[in-house]
Parts: C-alpha cells; structure tokens; sequence
C-alpha cells in the first residue's frame, strides 16, 4: 500500500536561469539560496545542449544520451526533498528537436542553457530524505 504524507503550499519562486549555465545547477541553487528542502520543480525553454539520464534497472546504473545540437524543454517537472542534509533536484525532461522528435529521461548535469523559466514551489510538512533503497539501488524517500 502506497504511503503518504500530508504537506501544505508556502510560497513559489520564479525566475529565469542563466545563459550559459548548467540547468541541474541552477535549480539547485534557487532551492540552496530560497532554503527549498521539500518542493515542485516545473521549468521551459531551450538548451545548446542536453545530457538525460535513463535508469538501466537490471545493471542498475544510469546511462546517458547527450545532444550535441539545440532542443526545445517541451517539459521539466520534478521536486525537492533532501539527500545528505542538502536540497536535491529530482526531475525529468522532454525535449525535441527542429523535427519535432521528443527525448525524455532524468536531467541529469550537462544540460546547457540557451533561454529557460522555472517555477519552484516550497511546501511544508515533514521533511522527505533520502536514502539508498536495497531493491532498486536508487535513492528513494525513506517513508519509515
């Protein structure tokens, strides 16, 4: 049976990241410097260049796919919970290129921005952590 736990919306924050600059990077700071430690993520635009993650279950590894050209971020979403004490980014990315083919997958760092608006949320409640999980060998939220 799924476990849930209540939270309540507090505020949200938008803006615009940075020419130039790492997308993963950028979000992650917003919540560092807004003291974002359980919240949404939500994000469109476009990269120089992008780097996504797909999760390889049976090698339980990542694996990437990087594209070395220009793509639209048809959609980011994603939240906010805690790895080690600090604020952690978990999020995936649409992307497509000038034929309009869609990627997706985790964004991972490498994703390059060209023009980017982001949305983060703050909520409160009790706060999520996470912690390595034995079956999927990710980092998932320790519901205990």
């Amino acid at each position: 049976m799924p476990i849930a736990v209540p939270i309540t919306f507090e505020n949200a924050y938008m803006g615009r990241a940075e020419y130039n600059t790492d997308l993963l990077a950028e979000l992650t700071d917003v919540c560092i410097e807004q003291n974002v430690t359980l919240g949404r993520v939500e994000a469109i635009g476009a990269l120089t260049k992008a780097r996504i993650g797909y999760y390889d279950q049976a090698e339980r590894t990542y694996k990437y796919e990087v594209f070395e050209y220009p793509v639209e971020i048809t959609n980011l979403t994603g939240n906010v919970s805690l790895k080690e004490g600090e604020p952690m980014v978990h999020a995936h990315i649409t992307v497509s290129d000038e034929n309009g083919n869609a990627y997706g997958g985790h964004l991972a760092s490498g994703n390059t921005v060209f023009a980017c608006e982001f949305m983060v949320m703050r909520f409160s409640g009790r706060s999520l952590q996470r912690s390595f999980d034995e079956t999927t060998g990710l980092p998932l939220w320790d519901m205990k």
